[in-house]
């Protein structure tokens, strides 16, 4: 069996969908489906049980979970936002840390959820201890298990990788909320109020041209998958395309995919702007300092460790998404 802890969420949903275009089926979902439309998520998937987040916790503890293949502990709290550090460690530090006991013990691959957040500002996004500096406690939570890692890198029993999104984006995400992502905010936004609006120049960039490294969740799981094929590697990669793009690319992306489906001429970002249908916000004081202008994963160990396929670039991602959506007449 193979367990995907986070399974009804949404990176976690798009592994059980890629396990099940494997073949794989035997699958154990972990999660807490207390909020429950995130169901949806399942609906179209084929697992064999679920199981609650904290009675999961209890059976690994118990050493209580028979013959488990690999786990992919996706389970988290991502709010970056949430200032509760107790909650937040309890989390995603230390059920990480338990999990990683358990598969250490019992010989289990263990491949897990780390974070760009580990790099706070930046600006350089490679996996080494100079580069990292959270800017919040969910960085840190993530930046404190990966130490974990580091100091028993040279003697695991089993396989471990930890793998740091960088901004993930795609279908299964919409129960996140505020944190969803740009494109699934600038996709109901432009539905809902006619265009789309991007913070104003800030930091020594312009209008809408802050920087991100995007990449769409079918790489995310080719990248997870890659490792349940090689579990002779193991260590902290980066997961993100590879490519810094600015949050315009992606609005314009969105406007001009809907605009073609309904048979309307794409435009450039200046007859965007022009006509309104991109618009820009003065960039809110609470964010300053704050903030991550510019993120662009260095894709260097990922690629030394064997992960060969290339990243879809916003144009290709977004675009496909956006036809997804409309195809499952959720915009």
């Amino acid at each position: 069996m193979i367990v995907v802890t986070g399974g009804a969420g949404f990176i976690g949903s798009n592994i059980v969908r890629g396990l099940n275009q494997r073949g794989y089926t035997d699958i154990l979902v972990v999660d807490d489906l207390t909020e429950g439309d995130k169901f949806l998520n399942l609906v179209n998937g084929n697992i064999a049980d679920y199981m609650h987040k904290d009675d999961f916790r209890q059976r690994v503890a118990r050493q209580q979970l028979g013959n488990i293949e690999a786990i992919f502990h996706q389970g988290a709290c991502s709010d970056t936002t949430e200032r509760d550090g107790h909650y937040m460690l309890d989390n995603n530090y230390r059920v990480t840390l338990e999990l990683f006991r358990f598969c250490q013990d019992a010989k289990v691959p263990f491949m897990y959820a780390s974070s760009a957040a580990v790099y706070g500002a930046g600006p350089v996004y490679a996996e080494s201890p100079e580069y990292e500096s959270p800017l919040n406690v969910y960085g840190y939570s993530k930046y404190l298990f990966d130490q974990v890692l580091r100091r028993h890198l040279s003697s695991l029993k089993a396989p471990v990788v930890g793998l740091r999104y960088f901004n993930v984006y795609g279908p299964n995400e919409q129960h996140k909320g505020r944190m969803a992502s740009v494109a699934f905010h600038n996709m109901n936004q432009f539905q809902a109020e006619g265009h789309v609006r991007l913070f104003g120049g800030w930091d020594g960039y312009a209008d809408g041209g802050q920087l991100r490294d995007f990449v769409h969740v079918d790489d995310v799981v080719n990248v997870n998958l890659h490792f349940l094929d090689h579990p002779e590697s193991s260590g902290i990669f980066n997961c993100g395309s590879g490519r810094a793009q600015p949050f315009n690319d992606v609005a314009s992306a969105v406007v001009n995919t809907l605009r073609e489906s309904k048979g309307e001429q794409a435009l450039s970002l200046p007859d965007l702007v022009d006509r309104g249908l991109i618009r820009y916000i003065a960039f809110p004081d609470d964010l300053k300092g704050r903030y991550q202008s510019h993120t662009q994963a260095d894709l260097t160990q990922l690629r030394a460790a064997g992960y060969a396929q290339p990243f879809r670039d916003v144009q290709q991602g977004v675009g496909h998404y956006v036809k997804y959506l409309l195809e499952q007449g959720r915009l």
